[in-house]
């Protein structure tokens, strides 16, 4: 398709409803998710249910479109925060729990949203918690195949992520 052939397309608008195939890749190859061998994923961009830096670089996407962006931290999730690691004590968890580095777990909050944490260290009496996001502070691969905006379907939906451009 040529870029005169996308041009006649519907784009990406902030508010549009998507339905896409991602892969979250980072610069070892490593998937960290997708949904290429799973359903699509659909969603109202600005309602918050998907990450605002991904939703901002899908904006102005084509319809069928199928492409590889490359993202900084600062412009995927964003840089680690020293003030989002906490040492809590150990009695602030169940006994029973066997807490380990690299555990996540959900923790509720005031306002009743939940958040999820890392464990990074555990003592005989306290529990090092990360609440940044896991993949703060990574380069990412975002690859995105766009198969319908607002209501109006793209050809050929099943192509993998491997058929996305450089």
């Amino acid at each position: 398709m040529t870029d005169a052939d996308k041009s006649n397309l519907p784009t990406i608008a902030k508010d549009s409803e998507v339905t896409i195939h991602y892969e979250i890749r980072l610069p070892d190859g490593r998937v960290v998710d997708s949904t290429f061998e799973d359903e699509p994923f659909s969603v109202r961009l600005g309602s918050g249910a998907f990450e605002p830096n991904l939703e901002e670089a899908i904006v102005g996407l084509p319809l069928g479109d199928h492409t590889r962006i490359l993202l900084t931290p600062q412009y995927a999730f964003g840089m680690p925060d020293p003030q989002n690691i906490h040492t809590m004590p150990r009695g602030r968890f169940p006994a029973d729990m066997e807490l380990e580095p690299q555990l996540v777990i959900e923790f509720d909050l005031p306002n009743g949203e939940a958040v999820p944490g890392t464990v990074t260290a555990v003592t005989e009496d306290a529990v090092t918690v990360d609440f940044n996001h896991p993949l703060a502070g990574q380069n990412i691969q975002f690859i995105v195949r766009v198969l319908a905006i607002d209501g109006q379907q793209a050809e050929q939906a099943g192509e993998g992520p491997s058929g996305a451009t450089a």
